[in-house]
């Protein structure tokens, strides 16, 4: 995260000390002070409304999604008061972390549900609805009598009640503690990693039961009526045998491709620089590939590159139209830097169906990016972003 930039054109840090004469930043205290008052009624109502539905609804099915709901809504507010507090106090707060999104794997929906009801920005925000009315009609009251009995003071008075007000949004409306923030990354990226996984098993078992396990009941089967026509009709049974030594050669090709779908061997023996060399030699397209590491990162980051380098030649293969395409693979400090390069039509998105998405949750379980450049039209750049560990640590 990267707090927000300060231009010369941003209004001073903090407002001008008071005065008897009221300008236009006592003007503003005033208003928001005024103001307090509909927008913390509206507040609590709606925290006490939400609590106490989705609190009392909890022992059924909808309770805790009702309480949840509530919870965004609330994030909602927070905004609002967010964008209150910048425009009548100058109060600039960076916008909190969203919420994650429910993802259409097994299972995640509860993970979002349960993340949803940890939210500390939500919890936060229902704080600041709830305890805003007492303090809402302090300040509307004194402002209200203010304005036509402490007319001298008043600017003075504003200012307290502003800085108090000041105070509040930054220490409930805030976005979350650093620590927070990542403790809800690791959660979220350990689901992605635990779907990923049971994915790619699912995909093993697949290709198994569809590919080598079909072939060799067949050359089962073919071997067994062989074996009966040996005696009566040789020159048949030899046929039958010559048959199913071309059934198991084709088995063994099937095994060696879901082997080298599931960790290649040249990878484990000769590192990334020859297995993308691999890779790119059986693309359909021209692949020009360049990898420029003085040593190999560790196993689970080397197959990670492997993978995602393997996945992006395939749509190249399938969805570009390229003629030419490029890898290059290089460190950078801590980084292990991958950029995927065609001059196909371009339009590539995460959200095309060509397994980008998955690729971008994949990287981003680890600590990764995935970034596309894609304007239709082409060409098509994407960029993968790896945290380089030493192999030595793996």
């Amino acid at each position: 995260m990267t707090a927000s930039t300060i231009s010369a054109h941003d209004p001073p840090q903090g407002p001008p000390p008071a005065r008897f004469a009221f300008g236009v930043h006592t003007w503003k205290e005033i208003a928001h002070l005024l103001a307090n008052l509909p927008v913390g009624i509206i507040g609590f109502t709606y925290v006490v409304t939400a609590v106490f539905v989705g609190g009392l609804l909890s022992v059924t099915v909808v309770g805790l999604p009702l309480l949840a709901l509530a919870l965004f809504g609330a994030r909602l507010i927070g905004k609002f008061e967010r964008g209150r507090a910048r425009m009548l106090l100058d109060v600039r707060i960076d916008e909190p972390s969203p919420m994650p999104a429910p993802s259409k794997r097994s299972g995640s929906w509860l993970n979002w549900l349960w993340s949803s009801l940890k939210d500390p920005v939500g919890w936060r925000t229902m704080l600041y609805g709830f305890i805003r009315l007492p303090w809402a009609v302090v300040t509307f009251s004194v402002m209200a009598v203010g304005l036509f009995a402490l007319w001298p003071v008043l600017p003075y008075i504003a200012r307290g009640f502003a800085n108090a007000d000041r105070a509040m949004v930054r220490g409930l409306l805030s976005r979350s503690d650093e620590l927070e923030r990542r403790i809800a990354e690791l959660e979220s990226d350990r689901g992605v990693v635990v779907d990923t996984a049971a994915a790619d098993l699912r995909r093993i078992e697949r290709d198994l039961h569809d590919g080598a396990q079909a072939r060799l009941v067949a050359l089962a089967m073919g071997l067994g009526l062989a074996k009966e026509k040996l005696l009566e009709d040789p020159d048949t049974a030899a046929a039958m045998v010559d048959e199913a030594h071309g059934e198991v050669k084709l088995a063994l090709q099937e095994l060696r491709d879901l082997a080298r779908g599931i960790h290649p061997a040249v990878l484990t023996d000769r590192g990334l620089d020859a297995a993308l060399s691999s890779v790119g030699a059986r693309c359909t397209v021209p692949v020009k590939v360049t990898a420029d590491l003085p040593e190999r990162p560790a196993a689970a980051i080397e197959g990670i590159a492997y993978f995602t380098v393997s996945e992006l030649l395939q749509n190249v293969s399938k969805h570009s139209g390229a003629r030419t395409a490029s890898v290059e693979v290089w460190r950078s400090d801590q980084r292990l830097l991958i950029q995927v390069w065609d001059d196909g039509h371009g339009g590539a998105s995460l959200d095309g169906g060509t397994g980008m998405a998955g690729l971008a949750d994949r990287l981003g379980a680890v600590d990764g990016l995935f970034i596309i450049e894609s304007p239709v039209g082409g060409p098509t750049t994407i960029t993968a972003e790896l945290p380089w560990r030493d192999r030595a640590e793996a």
